[in-house]
């Protein structure tokens, strides 16, 4: 009943109601269009208000990739986190930029900031800052911070898909590993979507909270300025994160590019996977998509 209460009152927030049928179309013609020149890209559109996908490119393969998911899980499990009153939003954290957790590299590559605190880290990725979130809860935590958001299950948004792989972590490096997605875990671009739209429900629905507050105007500044900026660059404000990972050491790396549209009034949800590539180039895409889109024409 409480889960329904929020929901409902999410509803309310989002102005407008679904999408109508000719933004519907001016959404995949922005797609569409994109798509020509990035034409692996997996991209998807789902409005908020009612879940259903707006538009798409290789909706198909959205829902049977399985791919480690980088630093996208640092937004939910932040939330989460905050919401249950388990991290202390303005706590520092120091930060090298250099990262090692059991034998593998994973090193900032954000500008020098001396320490940073929830807002700064999500706005620039601080994997060390995520490692020391990830070090706050015990490993059997880390699966409930995720599967609230809908992210560990199908979707029901296309037809055959894959559902997440998530090993259960055993060790606290482990569950860092997990956290900043490069180990342990993968999902599809239809999970990570649906989890983003989650949050965008949950913004709507608590607009006063401190969670709803940092969460949101961290990935509303990574977007704009810090390591997702590429996405705000279609000139349309846009709430998002990045991710970058490689399924094998020294491997090819994908990228990521999730978020909301328009910053503090979504109206979309939308992800970029590119099975070759970084999450920079992931929020290129999603720039382009939001700069052919209907939220431009407003």
């Amino acid at each position: 009943m409480r889960r329904l209460i929020w929901l409902i009152s999410a509803l309310v927030f989002l102005a407008g109601g679904p999408l109508c049928a000719a933004q519907a179309a001016a959404w995949q013609a922005a797609v569409t269009d994109v798509a020509k020149s990035a034409p692996d890209a997996e991209i998807v559109v789902v409005d908020l208000a009612s879940g259903h996908v707006a538009a798409s490119r290789r909706l198909i393969e959205a829902g049977r990739t399985l791919a480690q998911p980088g630093s996208t899980l640092k937004p939910i499990a932040l939330y989460e986190l905050l919401e249950q009153g388990k991290w202390n939003p303005e706590r520092r954290i120091a930060c090298s930029r250099q990262l090692h957790v059991a034998g593998k590299e994973l090193n900032c590559s954000h500008p020098e900031i001396p320490a940073l605190d929830a807002r700064e880290a999500l706005t620039w990725s601080c994997n060390t800052y995520f490692a020391a979130v990830a070090g706050s809860v015990s490993p059997a935590e880390l699966r409930g911070l995720l599967e609230r958001s809908g992210l560990l299950g199908a979707t029901g948004l296309a037809g055959s898909e894959a559902v997440a792989q998530f090993r259960e972590p055993r060790t606290t490096d482990e569950a860092k590993l997990a956290l900043l997605g490069v180990e342990g875990i993968e999902v599809t671009p239809l999970e990570l979507v649906r989890a983003y739209r989650w949050l965008g429900l949950k913004f709507a629905a608590h607009p006063e909270t401190k969670a709803t507050e940092i969460v949101s105007a961290g990935i509303r500044d990574s977007a704009s300025f810090g390591m997702a900026g590429a996405a705000g660059l279609g000139g349309v404000t846009v709430e998002g994160k990045t991710g970058t990972a490689s399924a094998t050491a020294g491997g090819r790396t994908h990228g990521w590019f999730v978020g909301l549209a328009p910053a503090q009034n979504p109206k979309v949800a939308v992800v970029v996977y590119l099975p070759v590539g970084r999450g920079a180039d992931a929020a290129g895409v999603a720039g382009e998509v939001l700069k052919r889109s209907p939220l431009r024409a407003r």
